[in-house]
């Protein structure tokens, strides 16, 4: 690991000279404008907690690659399994999985890595009550949002599959939908997810996890927050692991010490927008309300134009 990445996070000064700028660009987040790009659009369908915990978590497990090629999958299995996606978990059996997951295939994942996620979460509500419940439970066990993750994905993929296999054939990339252990990745997903049920209520993010604190939630790590990240100093790191995720984090605790993630749904969507792209774009960094503390845009904006020719 090279020194860059060895990481350095954001000082207080700097976080002072951050959190009002960061604040305006909240304010001008168009934040309804962008539910649609979004996978937390599935569960805002769903009015009750346990029919939002399971279409949440299955639309976040599925949500890698395209957005226009994960949605039209998360959006028929959501279909056909009802009204009530809890009620359909809790009842889904091994036929009843080979008759919504045969032949599906998207990307890493086929039918029987997502029956494992739905098996899995039919029977954890109907031993816990509720997905909450069993990710508190493992955080009460090890202390650590890692530590709970790891125990959540263990728990749903704790079931049995010589039947699955016979069924809908064998898994491929199950590692990849739950991973577990959890590893030194930065879980984004996961993370993305428990963002959705602690967090709030508010335009985005449900807030019906009430044993969870927001404060010891941990950032969803992805390209774009990484990338918008290190321009705004709340990290050196160039790597996407959980030690960055923690490190971005930790920056975002002086900003906000009760709700340090707030600020993901904004930043990870001025990057998927391609407002701020892996290439900046001089015009979009000049107009940026976080020029000021960003440590790409201003040596872009104020070089000068070339000269032109005769």
């Amino acid at each position: 690991m090279n020194k860059r990445s060895r990481g350095e996070g954001l000082s207080v000064q700097a976080a002072g000279r951050l959190r009002p700028l960061l604040e305006s660009f909240l304010a001008s987040t168009d934040t309804r404008a962008r539910m649609g790009f979004d996978p937390v659009e599935f569960p805002h369908r769903y009015a009750h907690p346990r029919d939002i915990e399971v279409s949440a978590l299955l639309a976040a497990s599925l949500a890698y690659g395209r957005a226009d090629l994960f949605r039209p999958k998360v959006d028929g299995l959501l279909r056909r399994m009802g009204a009530s996606p809890a009620a359909f978990v809790q009842a889904l059996t091994v036929e009843g999985a080979r008759e919504l997951l045969d032949g599906f295939v998207y990307r890493f994942n086929v039918g029987t890595d997502v029956a494992v996620l739905l098996l899995g979460m039919g029977q954890a509500l109907r031993k816990h009550g509720s997905l909450e419940a069993l990710f508190v439970q493992g955080r009460e066990a090890h202390g650590t949002v890692h530590g709970a993750l790891s125990h959540l994905t263990a728990a749903l993929r704790d079931v049995p599959m010589a039947p699955l296999r016979r069924a809908l054939g064998p898994e491929r990339g199950l590692h990849h939908l739950l991973p577990s252990p959890l590893g030194a990745g930065a879980a984004k997903r996961l993370n993305l997810y428990l963002r959705w049920m602690v967090r709030g209520p508010d335009t985005v993010d449900f807030g019906i996890w009430k044993r969870v604190p927001p404060s010891t939630l941990v950032i969803p790590l992805d390209t774009h927050i990484g990338r918008i990240s290190q321009h705004l100093g709340l990290t050196r790191r160039t790597d996407l692991s959980w030690r960055t995720a923690e490190e971005v984090t930790a920056s975002l605790r002086l900003l906000d010490a009760a709700d340090p993630v707030r600020y993901d749904f904004a930043l990870c969507h001025y990057g998927m927008s391609g407002v701020c792209p892996a290439q900046p774009v001089v015009e979009n960094c000049a107009k940026c309300v976080l020029l000021p503390t960003c440590a790409v845009g201003p040596r872009l904006v104020r070089r000068p134009a070339p000269s032109a020719r005769p």
